[in-house]
């Protein structure tokens, strides 16, 4: 029975170590692909917008685009939506780099720190994705979308995959993060009975320490 319980928990935590990738592959894509934001069917030229490019059709088979990562800078109206999308990149790219540490630590203390890093990766791109509807107010969505464009004012331009993709994500790390935590909670059930009678008294030894130190305090 224990052996199945050991086998379906590894399993599951094979698949969430994979989803986690996939999904830091996925943010960057979200972060660099100019398809924020697109215009609809319309007999105006179209093209698309993202947080680093704007990409206006010609007649030729590829767009021309305004902008780009080789500057590193991020058009003027989305600089605080791209930090934000960068910091969720990082943390969700060191929840990656730390799966390395099963090798070192104990398989609770990963989880438990991949977990609060996806927390974290889902607040900034959540806050990324309220900020960004707000920042419509300027000169490229005008260009792209016409002057109808403003806050929350789309005008004849749509929400395109990269947003809505962003939007899941938030979800996505959502649940990467609530299953960190539940595997966390379970490794100790995966332990041998000797050692978690040692890490249990290692506990309570801890705990008695901290009382005694406080009991001497003046």
């Amino acid at each position: 029975m224990k052996t199945e319980f050991v086998r379906s928990a590894r399993a599951v935590g094979v698949l969430w170590a994979v989803c986690t990738l996939c999904f830091a592959v996925i943010q960057v894509v979200i972060l660099v692909q100019p398809a924020w934001i697109g215009t609809s069917d319309s007999p105006q030229p179209g093209g698309t917008l993202g947080l680093f490019q704007v990409c206006l059709d010609s007649g030729w088979p590829v767009p021309e685009c305004r902008g780009g990562l080789s500057s590193l800078s991020p058009l003027p109206s989305f600089q605080s939506v791209a930090v934000l999308v960068c910091v969720s990149l990082w943390a969700v790219w060191t929840s990656v780099v730390c799966l390395c540490l099963f090798r070192f630590c104990s398989a609770a203390t990963v989880y438990k720190i991949c977990a609060w890093l996806q927390l974290s990766a889902g607040f900034c791109l959540a806050l990324a994705c309220v900020l960004f509807p707000d920042s419509w107010d300027n000169p490229e969505m005008k260009s792209l979308c016409g002057n109808t464009a403003g806050s929350f004012s789309l005008g004849r331009c749509s929400v395109h995959w990269a947003y809505i993709l962003a939007i899941l994500g938030i979800l996505d790390y959502a649940t990467l993060a609530t299953l960190a935590f539940v595997l966390a909670n379970r490794q100790d059930a995966l332990l041998p009975p000797d050692t978690q009678e040692a890490y249990s008294y290692k506990k309570n030894a801890t705990k008695r320490k901290k009382l005694q130190s406080q009991n001497n305090l003046p």
